[in-house]
């Protein structure tokens, strides 16, 4: 299972975050841990991930900018915003706080200076030890005899456990994005324009594929996440992406 935020937050490294709202959701997965100061950071989040920033983009932001700036990280499903509260901001501004907890998103503050670096390498550390959990799947069951021995649901987790217990939003995206990647043989191209999305992107969500379950290029590996994403037509939403992402 991928860790919640509530289980980041015990690692030494998160010593010291303060949750001020959003405790409702502490227990949803993370699925990554990214460092941005740009104001729409949301553009490139697939869903479930912990944003950290000292607060540029909020120093010189009026209400209406800094409720917006956490409206669309909530509406990008990410998993919450943590804030360094020593150079840009003192305190998280009125407005951003309370749009943090009008969406219910969790908002984590350190009121020390803290290593960015460290945050994100125990993060993910602990993200990455998710595919070893599953061990490697066996390929021999086709679709009928899963289906008919009742075997479809641990053939499922077995392929895509990791992705399966993501926010919706999270999930049908890179649920989307691995099928693309599987039809074009890993074209990055040509995924992208299946996707509608920048190359860019794709190869950031190829790393986050990557580090929930694990080896991608092994033939057998790939045959199994084919028949998976076939079996799971009926249990997961649509692999489409949305159009508004990047």
């Amino acid at each position: 299972m991928l860790p919640t935020l509530r289980e980041l937050l015990t690692l030494p490294a998160f010593a010291g975050a303060e949750v001020l709202s959003g405790h409702a959701r502490l227990g949803e997965p993370v699925t990554w841990v990214h460092v941005s100061e740009i104001p729409d950071a949301a553009r490139f989040l697939s869903g479930g991930e912990l944003l950290l920033s000292v607060g540029a983009p909020l120093v010189n932001a009026g209400e209406q900018a800094g409720h917006d700036y956490i409206r669309s990280l909530a509406e990008r499903g990410a998993s919450g915003l943590a804030l360094e509260l020593v150079r840009e901001l003192r305190e998280p501004p009125p407005a951003v706080l309370g749009a943090a907890r009008l969406y219910d998103l969790p908002l984590l503050v350190f009121r020390q200076e803290v290593n960015f670096a460290q945050l994100t390498r125990a993060a993910h550390a602990r993200i990455l030890r998710q595919p070893a959990e599953y061990g490697e799947p066996s390929l021999a069951p086709l679709l009928d005899a899963l289906a008919e021995t009742g075997r479809s649901r641990a053939f499922l987790e077995a392929q895509l456990g990791p992705l399966l217990v993501l926010p919706t939003r999270a999930r049908v995206t890179l649920i989307g994005t691995l099928a693309a990647l599987l039809e074009t043989n890993f074209n990055m191209a040509e995924s992208a324009r299946r996707l509608s999305v920048r190359r860019q992107t794709v190869y950031y969500r190829l790393e986050q594929l990557r580090a929930m379950l694990g080896d991608l290029d092994n033939p057998r590996r790939q045959l199994g996440l084919h028949l998976a994403l076939e079996l799971s037509r009926s249990e997961v939403a649509e692999a489409v992406p949305d159009s508004a992402s990047p």
